[in-house]
C-alpha cells in the first residue's frame, strides 16, 4: 500500500484496476455466504446496523467522506462477523485498508455513490431484518456489481 524510499519518505500507491477487481471478487465471495449465514439476525446485529447507517447518513450530510467511508465499511464487515466464521472474518478484516482506500476514492469520483450507497444498505438491512437471506445476498451482489462496471470504465 506504500511504498518507502530510504531517505526520501513514502509514497501511498494508487490502486489498479486489477486490484480493484480483486477486491471486489473478494468482497462478493466472501460477504454474499456472510449475509445468507447471518439470517435470520439477531437483534443486537440489527441494531448495530441501524447505528452505523444512521451514522452513515450524518456523515454524507456533513460531506465527511472519509469518516464515511469507515462507517461503510464497518457495516459489511458487522454482517461478516455475524456469519459465525472466524476465518472468513480475519481473511475480510485482511482487505480492510484497501476497501477504504478505495471507499474514499470512489466517493470523490463519484459523490453521487454516496446516496446510492446509503439506499443499498436500507434495502439489506430491510432483507436481513425481514430474515430473506437470498434476497440480502442480491442486495449485496447489486451493491457491489457497480464497482465492477466502474472498473471497466462504464458508468451505472
Amino acid at each position: 500500500l506504500i511504498k518507502l524510499y530510504p531517505k526520501k519518505g513514502a509514497l501511498v500507491l494508487a490502486v489498479s484496476a486489477q486490484e480493484t477487481a480483486d477486491v471486489v471478487e473478494t468482497r462478493l465471495l466472501v460477504e454474499e455466504f456472510a449475509v445468507r449465514r447471518a439470517v435470520p439476525a439477531p437483534g443486537r446485529l440489527l441494531a448495530r446496523l441501524q447505528e452505523l447507517l444512521a451514522e452513515q447518513k450524518a456523515q454524507a450530510a456533513a460531506g465527511d467522506l472519509a469518516a464515511l467511508a469507515v462507517s461503510d465499511r464497518c457495516f459489511h464487515a458487522e454482517i461478516v462477523r455475524n456469519a459465525g466464521n472466524e476465518i472468513l472474518a480475519r481473511l475480510y478484516d485482511q482487505m480492510r485498508d484497501r476497501q477504504l482506500r478505495m471507499g474514499v476514492a470512489v466517493m470523490h469520483a463519484q459523490p453521487d455513490r454516496v446516496a446510492k450507497n446509503i439506499a443499498e444498505h436500507e434495502e439489506m438491512l430491510a432483507a436481513i431484518r425481514d430474515g430473506d437471506g437470498e434476497r440480502a445476498a442480491h442486495c449485496v451482489r447489486q451493491h457491489l456489481s457497480w464497482v465492477k462496471v466502474l472498473v471497466r470504465g462504464d458508468d451505472r
